[in-house]
């Protein structure tokens, strides 16, 4: 009978040390969890726009690039120096 009530202290005591969280305890978790993922969410999204920002102004770049190639390589072939190709 000892054994008995000894296993049985025991496993209420070790069932009280792993028991889940309490309701309140749980939707607090489950509250930070959210905010953490909404953060991360908003960090993503910005380093996105960033990145997006970024790409059009190379590609902006690139074509005034090569829009100024054309432009010089079209008033060679012609003997011009305007700015122009129509002019």
């Amino acid at each position: 009978m000892k054994s008995f009530l000894a296993g049985l202290g025991i496993g209420v005591g070790l069932g009280l040390l792993f028991a889940p969280m309490s309701g309140e305890e749980t939707r607090e978790n489950i509250k930070d969890r959210a905010s953490d993922l909404a953060d991360q969410a908003r960090g993503i999204a910005e380093q996105a726009r960033e990145a997006v920002g970024e790409g059009r102004e190379r590609i902006r770049n690139t074509f005034q690039a090569i829009k100024g190639g054309v432009q010089s390589t079209t008033s060679a072939a012609t003997g011009t120096s305007g700015s122009s190709v129509n002019g």
